[in-house]
Formats: C-alpha cells, structure tokens, sequence
C-alpha cells in the first residue's frame, strides 16, 4: 500500500510536470486539513510528514504540558512529556505524534479534494515562475479558439491571451496555424497565471534577428535601435563592435536569405537596414534612406533635425503618408523637419532681407541716438530747379475765381513783385514768336510763303477777345504775359 501511495505521487506529478518534492507537499497540506476536521480541534497545530522513502504518513500535534490533563487531545500530562522530550516543562507546547488509526471516507474525500486543489496551485506557480522570466522571448504556440476580440494560443503548458490590439493589421489568422509570438505580460490571477503574448511589438523584430543572424546573437554586430509599424514596414539600426565587419551585409545575407526569412515570418513587412552612427547628423541621413540628403542641421535645444533634400527626392524622403520621416524620428530620437532645397534657398534669401533691414533699423536708431536728431527721409523734388527755389522763397498769393481757370492750364510762372495796378501797364508788347524753319523741299517754299501770309492776314482780322480785369487795390494779381492777345498796330500806337 505504501508502494502504491508513492506510485500514485510519482504518476501525479509526471501528469502535472511538477517535481515531486512539490506534490509531496501538496498531499500533506491536504492531510493536515482532513485530519483537523475530524480527529483534532480547528485552533490546534498540527503537522504531517510522509516519508518519501517508505512513503509512511505521521501526524504531528501540539499539546500543552500540564500536572493532570482534563483534555487528551489538546493537553499532555508533565511525566508524559518528560519521555517524549526530558527537558519539557509545565505550561510548554509540545509537538506529539498523533497518527489516526482510521482517517475514515469523509477525512479521504477531504483530502482528495484538497490534494486536487493543491496540485492546480503550484501547477499555476510553475507556470508563472516559467513565464514571468521570459517576457520579450519568442514562443512558438499554435492558435486554439479565435474569439471577437482575442485569440487564444495554445504554448503547450498553458494558453496564452493575443489580444486585438497586440495582432498585426491585415494579417489573416486561422484555428491550427502555428505562430511565432513574443511574450508580452505575464500576471498572476485567481484562475491561475495570464499569458499575453504579441504579433507587433517592435521587441519581436529584435528577437526574430537575433534567431536569425549569429552575429547579432554572439555580439559581433549590435542591434542599437528598432522602429516599426507592424505590417507595413520596419527600420533597423545596426553597428558592428569590430572592425572589419560590414554589419548591414551580415544582416541581409548571401542574395538577402537571412532578411527573408525574417521577412516570411512577418508576412511581408518591408524592413530597411541601416548603419547606425555616433554623429547625429549622420544617423539622420542614413535612417532616410533610400532618399539623398543635401544637408542636416541640428538644434539640440528643440531636439529638432532640418533635413534638406533636392526637390526631386522630396516624396521619396518623406514616404507614403509620412511612413518614411516618421520611422526615421522614431529610430533617432529627433524630430524631422524635411525641406526641398528651393524652398531652404527661398527661405534663406527672406531670412537675409528681414536681417538687412533690422541692421538699416538699427543704424538709423544709433544715428540718432548720437546726433539727438530725427533723420529725415528724402523728399525727390521733380520740379525744376528755378520754380521749386522761387516758390520755397515767396508764398504764392490768392488768385481770383475768374483767373483760375485758364491759369492752371500753363506751368506756373515767374512770380514777380505785385507792383501792377492798371490795365495799361498789364498790356505790354509780347515778344515776336520765333519763325520755324520748313524742312519742305525747295520748289514748294513759294507756295507755303504765300500761304503763311494768307493765314496771317485772316488772324489779323479776327475780332479780338476783350479780357476784363477787376483791379482790387487790396489783392496782388500776377497774370502771365503769354495769355494777353496785343494787336501790333495798336502796340506800335
């Protein structure tokens, strides 16, 4: 029977994959609350041990040493306990053995149930002791039950949770597909541990070229940064710690066998490998790639990198919907501000003339902080020289409403003193109009004297335009010769 007891410990805990010290335990905690129930009291200690040699069962009590004991099962008498252990005293608990003859069917079924209960318990702690220190590690599991909002992943010894947010976009799962997932969370709950595991974590990419390349695996080439959107494309930064050794071409593989397979496992996703570099600007350029950087110019107080690209390059720099710029800043650390050269040059060149005028606004205001005066702005004067300096010499008087209008038609005259004071005086003999030469050829010149005179004489019989001319003693009135009509005979009278 007691070959029997170990066999059946020994079966149980191959069943569960639990050492057996483990089981062992299990069965006497079971024990100890089945016996409690029917042979000792509820407050009592108890103990039992199950040798793992012989399998044998032995039940431990606590009593108390007193002179003469009125409650066998909690109480010892003192000679009684000097034979178990010489030095016991009165009022001192003891551990006695205390073994039932017959633990009876119910003190079984209890222990039975109990033992169950336990076996589940420390098959929960295996399992959490197994995976808590696996977080980031890549498992192989085959999909079991797909749910709304999850799928459940069978990982052998337990099932673990992909939730909805953990799956990649567009990727198609189906019950018996077997999977390559990370382990993402591992919590402890009453129905036993919680396996989370993910399809889109970028530490999944990094797990998947370590499996794949040796030289990431060894240490050779180092992984230093990793940006992805699952399902779509990834960027990888690497750099080899000796010299020698190209870390990208390590990565990619003979005819890129290494980088598809990793590709295969993703189920396409597109993933650019690019030399990671100490210097900023560097790492910037090489993570835009494929597209060709003119120039990078960093502002470490903002964090923010301005890449100049030619114009061109500009779609390809920044990708499909900004997939490429955006992998690019988060692989970095920086963020990325992409500009065509045209609009870099445009925007040097504005930069320029704002700074021109600043340093003539500031010129201007030194000047006049030093001669206490305002500059003046010049003033172009396009009248000529001759009647700006007459009328910047001599205000110009107020002419009659009668006057105004023919005079405004002429340019303004020569202002003379207001020294004239009757008609007489107005009307002086106006100079003889200088004669234009013809440029007619010479058989026409007789024709065109003789056409002159006739014009002269029927201007000379025109009737004159008498022009009246109020005299004001108090206003000065300034008329211009040019517009008096002066007969000649009458002048020459």
């Amino acid at each position: 029977m007691k070959s029997d007891f170990l066999l059946a410990i020994t079966q149980i805990s191959a069943e569960k994959n639990l050492p057996s010290e483990v089981v062992l335990s299990a069965v006497e905690a079971a024990l100890v609350s089945a016996y409690r129930k029917d042979n000792f009291t509820a407050a009592q200690n108890i103990e039992v041990k199950i040798n793992p040699t012989s399998g044998k069962v032995q039940v431990w009590a606590e009593k108390v040493v007193v002179e003469r004991p009125s409650d066998s099962i909690s109480e010892i008498s003192l000679d009684e306990a000097r034979q178990i252990n010489p030095e016991a005293q009165q009022d001192e608990a003891i551990m006695v053995e205390s073994t039932p003859a017959n633990a009876g069917r119910i003190a079984a079924q209890t222990a039975k149930q109990v033992i169950l209960q336990r076996l589940h318990e420390a098959e929960h702690s295996a399992i959490f002791e197994e995976y808590a220190g696996r977080e980031g590690d890549i498992v192989t599991g085959l999909v079991q039950r797909m749910e709304p909002r999850q799928i459940l992943v069978d990982l052998g010894r337990t099932e673990a949770i992909l939730p909805a947010a953990e799956q990649v976009p567009g990727e198609r799962y189906r019950v018996g597909q077997r999977l390559k997932v990370g382990i993402l969370e591992v919590v402890r709950t009453s129905k036993g541990p919680r396996v989370i595991v993910t399809r889109s974590h970028p530490e999944l990419l990094r797990r998947l070229f370590e499996m794949e390349i040796p030289e990431i695996f060894n240490g050779t080439v180092a992984l230093e940064s990793v940006a992805r959107e699952a399902g779509y494309r990834s960027k990888v930064a690497v750099s080899a710690s000796q010299e020698g050794i190209d870390p990208v071409g390590c990565c990619v593989g003979l005819r890129g066998i290494r980088i598809q397979n990793i590709v295969n496992e993703l189920n396409g996703e597109k993933i650019d490998v690019v030399m990671w570099d100490q210097d900023a600007s560097a790492f910037i350029a090489n993570a835009l790639s494929p597209a060709q950087i003119l120039n990078v110019a960093l502002s470490t107080e903002d964090g923010i990198a301005t890449v100049i690209v030619p114009d061109r390059q500009l779609s390809l720099a920044i990708g499909r919907e900004g997939q490429n710029v955006r992998l690019a800043a988060k692989l970095t650390g920086w963020r990325i501000d992409i500009k065509s050269a045209s609009a870099a040059e445009a925007e040097r060149a504005e930069a320029a003339e704002v700074e021109e005028e600043t340093e003539l606004e500031e010129t201007a205001k030194l000047e006049e902080a030093v001669t206490g005066e305002e500059v003046p702005a010049e003033i172009e004067d396009t009248r000529e020289p001759a009647l700006a300096q007459a009328e910047a010499s001599e205000p110009s008087p107020a002419l009659d409403t009668e006057l105004v209008a023919p005079i405004a038609a002429v340019e303004p005259p020569i202002r003379a003193k207001p020294a004239l004071r009757f008609a007489e005086d107005i009307l002086a003999v106006a100079p003889p109009k200088p004669q234009v030469k013809s440029k007619k050829k010479k058989g026409s010149q007789s024709r065109d004297s003789a056409r002159e005179t006739t014009e002269e004489r029927a201007v000379t019989k025109r009737p004159r335009r008498q022009v009246e001319i109020p005299i004001d003693d108090e206003d000065d009135v300034e008329i211009p010769i040019d517009e008096v009509e002066v007969d000649e005979d009458e002048a020459e009278e």
